[in-house]
Formats: structure tokens, C-alpha cells, sequence
């Protein structure tokens, strides 16, 4: 319906960068003399809450066969939750941006609109089966969120753009399930709510780069008024880049004899 097909898998990388903030937690289990029992790191996944509630519903008791397969805890999971367009960031959308394509071909360029600013929401949960363990993993994790903490992404590596992506830590929740038997397991859950400002990108079209520009003077603003100077600028090497060292050449033309000259092509005959 809208062309040709594109997919710069920005979404697909925001959800990566998110899980790898918090993929290295661990907690520290003491005995009464402070000395190290358990080192133990945090599993994460991406799951939906519910999953992990629905199986933990299904095996609160700590007795019977179902206890050897019981999920084990602490573990963490995240998942989107939704996007929404965030109109405060919005540019120009007739601004492009542009790059010399990567291959050895200088006369051809790259060029994309001005990206979409679009919020997406992400909720972490955090399942632990007593306190401290909470609060080690919950204690390592909201330093850092001021309320936001910047990661810099690569947006595109066809158009080499990189970006800051801040994280915003919006809210913590917290639920204990301290009700139940003595053979039900205690359940504390830590929900963490973020939203993560990205942009989005359309396609991509590629275009010669104009390195030859001519300029006509004429002797009067009238239709049909003789030329009589052409300025003519081109880069020197002509085969420069724009990251490159490079001046520019500029051609001056004078014209004295107006027959040689098309005026409606605006070239010499």
C-alpha cells in the first residue's frame, strides 16, 4: 500500500538494549557470620507477567512431586507493553538526512526523511521468594535511573546514524503474597515501569550527487535579455567526499555574441 519495503529493525534493537541493561544482576546469599553461601545471577526472559504468575499459581505448594519442578526464584522477565507517537519531539518531516553510499562509488548518495519520534513501553518484573533478595536486585537497578539511563545505539549502518536512547524509569510496584498455608511459598514481586524514546525511520532512496553547479548572468531582468557571464563551480578532486579534503574550481564564462546562444534551453548552440 505505502511502496517499496523496508525494515531498519529499529524496534527489534530497543527490545535487545533493553534486556541487555539488566542481563548481568546478581544477588549475594550470607550466613549469620557474613560469609558467602550462594553468588547467584538473575535469570531474565522476555515473558509476559502473567506467565510467570500463572505458573507460579500452579505450584504453590512446596510439597508433593510438583515441588521438584517448581520455577525457581529469583528470576526477572520483560515485555512491551505499547507505543504511542510523542508529538513534543516532532521535526521537520521535509528535512532529510543524507550519506555517500558505502561502496566505492562516490556520484551516488542515500538519503532519508527526518525519523518519527515514537514512544515504547516496557514493564520489568522481578520474582523473588524472600526480601532480601528483592532488595538486592531492586537496589541495583533504580541508582542508575535518574530517572532515565542513556544508552547510544546504532540507528542505521546504511546511513552510519547514531543515537542516544534514553531509558525512563517511570514507577516501581510492589506485591507480597504473604497469605496462603505454611507450605505455600512467599511470593514478592518488584514491577518496574519504563518508557524508552526512540525514533523511527522510513525507507531509503538513493540519488546522484550534483557536483557540477552552473549559474547564468544576464544583462537585464527582461524576457529574452542576452546572456552574458556563466560562473561555473565544481569540487577539486572532483572524486572528493564530504568528509574529505577538498576546494572548489570555479569557471567564469563571457558571452559577447548572443547567437550562439538557445534561450530556451539556456545552452550554447
Amino acid at each position: 500500500m505505502f511502496g517499496e519495503h523496508f525494515y531498519h529493525k529499529k524496534i527489534r534493537n530497543t527490545v535487545i538494549a533493553f534486556g541487555t541493561i539488566f542481563n548481568n544482576v546478581n544477588i549475594k546469599r550470607l550466613d549469620s557470620s557474613g560469609n558467602p553461601l550462594q553468588n547467584i545471577k538473575v535469570p531474565l526472559s522476555y515473558s509476559p507477567k502473567e506467565k510467570f504468575l500463572a505458573r507460579l499459581d500452579a505450584q504453590q505448594d512446596l510439597t508433593g512431586d510438583d515441588s521438584k519442578v517448581a520455577i525457581t526464584l529469583p528470576r526477572m522477565s520483560f515485555e512491551v507493553n505499547g507505543y504511542s507517537y510523542d508529538g513534543s519531539r516532532k521535526l521537520n518531516k521535509n528535512q532529510k538526512i543524507t550519506k555517500v553510499t558505502t561502496n566505492a562509488d562516490t556520484t551516488k548518495m542515500n538519503s532519508q526523511y527526518t525519523p518519527v519520534p515514537y514512544n515504547v513501553n516496557f514493564t520489568l518484573s522481578v520474582y523473588v521468594a524472600n526480601s532480601d533478595d528483592g532488595l538486592q536486585i531492586i537496589e541495583q537497578i533504580l541508582p542508575y535511573f535518574q530517572p532515565d539511563y542513556t544508552v547510544t545505539m546504532i540507528e542505521d549502518r546504511t546511513m552510519d546514524t547514531k543515537r542516544d536512547i534514553p531509558f525512563i524509569l517511570n514507577g516501581v510496584d510492589y506485591e507480597d503474597s504473604y497469605t496462603g498455608t505454611l507450605t505455600t511459598s512467599r511470593r514478592i514481586i518488584y514491577t518496574l515501569s519504563f518508557t524508552a524514546k526512540i525514533y523511527l525511520f522510513g525507507p531509503i532512496s538513493t540519488s546522484s550527487i550534483i557536483k557540477t553547479v552552473s549559474a547564468d548572468l544576464y544583462s537585464d531582468t527582461k524576457s529574452g535579455s542576452p546572456r552574458v557571464e556563466r560562473v561555473t563551480v565544481t569540487p577539486n578532486p572532483t572524486s572528493a567526499d564530504k568528509d574529505d579534503d577538498y576546494t572548489y574550481t570555479t569557471t567564469l564564462d563571457f558571452f559577447t555574441d548572443t547567437l550562439d546562444y538557445d534561450e530556451a534551453t539556456g545552452e550554447d548552440k
